[in-house]
C-alpha cells in the first residue's frame, strides 16, 4: 500500500517525465526534434545555435594549420558531421574514439575555402567545438578500421568492427528499418508474433541437415536427441490452431556444408501460417501484399534512400569502392520496381516452367526433367526470362507452383488436378533474378488419413496414438485429430531479402555476425 501511494507522489512524476539522453542535443527545448546525428546534418538553421552537445565515434582526423577537422558518427547516417576542433583541444582524438564535443552549429560555407575541409559539399553546416571529452580512447596504429577501402572479405575476418564501417552501418540500420515494417504489416493483417522454440525434436524439412544440440557430460540432457530448428512452421502450425493467423521473425539452423555465397548456417526467417484457408492463392497473395508493403515503405527512410542517393553522388575513394561492390544501379532499379508493383506476380506451374526450360536445356549444367528439383541455374533463367517487365523496366518476382509431390515435403497437401506426369502437392516457390528462390510456401495437409500416407510415402514413421513418445512427429500429428481447420503459410529467407533490395552480392555481408561451414569467428 505505501508503495503505491510513492508511485503517485511528485518524485515519482519528476522521474517520469524525465528525458533519456541522446547522441546529440541542443540546450533549451525548442530543438527537441534533434536527437541524432542524422537530424543535425539536417537541421540547417540561418543562424548560429549554440550550446550543441554531439556523442560519437570519430571517423577520421584532417589536419590543418591551427585547427583539426574531424569526422564524427554515431551511427544514425551513412556519413558523418564535420566537427571543426582547435589543435590544442584535439591531441588525444583518433580515429576509433568515442568523443562527446560542445560547440556551435554554423553554416560551414567559409571553411570550404580550406582543402582540409569536408569534400562532402552537401555538409552546409558543421560544428565550431569549444569543449572536448574523451569518452574512450583508441590507439590508432593497431584500430583495424581505417578511413580508406576495405574489401567485404577482410571485413569479414573482424566482425565484430566491420559494423563500424559507413556501408556496414548502414545495412544494419536498412534491416531494422526491415524488421519494422514487416512488424507493422502484419499487425495491421491481425497477425499474432510468436516465439517458436529454437530446441525442436524433429528435423522440418527431413534434409538431415540439423544441428544436434549436445549438452556436456554424459547422456542426453532432454533424454533423446534434439536438434536446432531448421523451420518453425511445424510449430506455427500449433500455434495458429489457437491465434488463426500467426507470425514470426527467428533464427533458423542448416548444418549444409555448402561454402556459397548464398549460403549461411545461422540465418533469419520469416514464416507466417494462416487458417481458414482454402486456396493457395490466398497464401500466396499475402506474399506479394507483405512485400509490396515494405518495399515501398523502406523506400520512405533514410537507410534505403541513402543506399540509393549516396552511390550517385560519392567522391570518397573509399565510399565509391565500397559501391562498386553492389549491383549496379540499374539492376537495383528493376529489383526494386518488381518488388513495388501491386499487380498480380506472374504466376506458373512446375509443370509449365519444365516444358519452358527443355527446349534451352542445352545451356545448363543439369537438365530439366519433370520430377526433379529445378536447380539454381533453372531457377534463375525462369526469373529473368520469365519476371522481366520491359515497360516498367522491372524484375517482377514469380511464383512457380505445383511441384512434383515425391520432391517435397510431407506435410504438403495434394493437388486436385494433378498433370498427366504424375501427381503435385499445392506450393510454390517466389524467385527472384540472380538470387533464385527467396520464399517458399504451400497448403498444408489437414486430414489425418491424408497425412499418414504422406508419411508413409516419404519413408517416415507414422505415430502410434497408443504408445505416446515413439516418435518425434506424435504431437504434430496430434494437431490433425482435433480441429485441425484447411490451412497454409510460407517462410521467406530474411537475410537474401535484404541482400537482394541492397545489391550486396554476398549473403554473409548483410547479416553482423556471419556463421558459415567452417566459419564462426566471435
Amino acid at each position: 500500500m505505501f508503495a503505491a501511494r510513492a508511485l503517485r507522489g511528485p518524485r515519482w512524476r519528476r522521474y517520469a517525465a524525465a528525458r533519456r539522453t541522446y547522441s546529440v542535443s541542443i540546450q533549451g527545448d525548442s530543438h527537441g526534434g534533434v536527437k541524432t546525428i542524422a537530424d543535425l546534418k539536417e537541421f540547417q538553421s540561418s543562424q548560429h545555435v549554440s550550446d550543441v552537445q554531439v556523442s560519437g565515434w570519430v571517423r577520421s582526423v584532417r589536419k590543418s594549420a591551427g585547427v583539426r577537422f574531424v569526422d564524427v558518427t554515431d551511427g544514425s547516417s551513412m556519413r558523418p558531421v564535420q566537427a571543426v576542433v582547435d589543435k590544442s583541444l584535439a591531441l588525444d582524438i583518433r580515429p576509433g574514439s568515442a568523443v562527446r564535443f560542445l560547440g556551435t552549429w554554423k553554416d560551414a560555407s567559409a571553411a570550404k575555402q580550406d582543402p582540409a575541409s569536408s569534400s562532402d559539399e552537401t555538409a552546409a553546416h558543421e560544428l565550431q567545438v569549444r569543449h572536448v571529452d574523451i569518452l574512450g580512447p583508441s590507439n590508432p596504429q593497431t584500430y583495424p578500421i581505417q578511413n580508406k577501402y576495405q574489401t567485404p572479405e577482410s571485413l569479414r575476418a573482424i566482425s565484430h568492427l566491420r559494423s563500424r564501417t559507413p556501408l556496414n552501418s548502414t545495412l544494419l540500420r536498412f534491416r531494422s528499418d526491415a524488421t519494422a515494417l514487416l512488424t507493422q504489416f502484419f499487425f495491421r493483417e491481425q497477425f499474432q508474433q510468436t516465439h517458436p522454440p529454437i530446441i525442436t525434436s524433429s528435423d522440418c524439412e527431413g534434409a538431415g541437415e540439423a544441428f544436434m544440440v549436445q549438452a556436456g557430460g554424459k547422456g542426453h540432457f532432454f533424454r533423446d536427441p534434439k536438434y536446432l530448428t531448421v523451420s518453425t512452421q511445424l510449430h506455427l502450425e500449433s500455434l495458429a490452431q489457437a491465434l488463426g493467423d500467426v507470425w514470426t521473425l527467428s533464427p533458423t539452423f542448416r548444418a549444409e556444408k555448402s561454402d556459397t555465397s548464398r549460403h549461411l548456417s545461422e540465418f533469419q526467417m520469416l514464416e507466417a501460417e494462416m487458417s481458414f484457408v482454402n486456396n493457395m492463392d490466398d497464401v500466396m497473395n499475402l506474399a506479394q501484399r507483405m512485400l509490396v508493403s515494405l518495399a515501398t515503405g523502406l523506400k520512405q527512410l533514410r537507410a534505403a534512400k541513402e543506399l540509393e542517393h549516396n552511390r550517385v553522388d560519392a567522391k570518397e575513394p573509399a565510399e565509391k569502392l565500397a559501391f562498386e561492390d553492389l549491383e549496379s544501379a540499374e539492376i537495383l532499379t528493376r529489383r526494386w520496381n518488381g518488388m513495388m508493383a501491386a499487380r498480380t506476380w506472374p504466376r506458373l506451374t512446375y509443370t509449365e516452367a519444365i516444358e519452358m526450360l527443355q527446349p534451352v536445356a542445352g545451356q545448363f549444367e543439369h537438365k530439366p526433367v519433370w520430377g526433379a528439383g529445378l536447380q539454381s541455374e533453372h531457377e534463375k533463367y525462369l526469373a529473368e526470362k520469365v519476371g522481366y517487365d520491359e515497360g516498367s523496366n522491372a524484375y517482377l518476382p514469380i511464383f512457380i507452383t505445383q511441384y512434383p509431390r515425391e520432391i517435397k515435403a510431407f506435410y504438403m497437401l495434394k493437388s486436385i488436378d494433378s498433370p498427366a506426369q504424375g501427381q503435385t502437392v499445392d506450393c510454390f516457390d517466389l524467385l527472384v533474378p540472380g538470387l533464385g528462390e527467396l520464399a517458399g510456401g504451400s497448403m498444408r495437409e489437414h486430414r489425418l488419413p491424408e497425412l499418414e500416407e504422406s508419411m508413409r510415402l516419404h519413408g517416415l514413421p507414422v505415430p502410434n496414438p497408443r504408445q505416446p513418445g515413439n516418435n518425434n512427429l506424435g504431437w504434430y500429428v496430434d494437431l490433425r485429430r482435433w480441429g485441425c481447420p484447411p490451412h497454409g503459410g510460407f517462410g521467406l529467407g530474411f537475410d537474401r531479402l535484404l541482400s537482394y533490395l541492397t545489391g550486396v552480392t554476398n549473403v554473409r555481408d548483410v547479416v553482423p555476425f556471419p556463421r558459415h561451414f567452417e566459419r564462426c569467428d566471435c
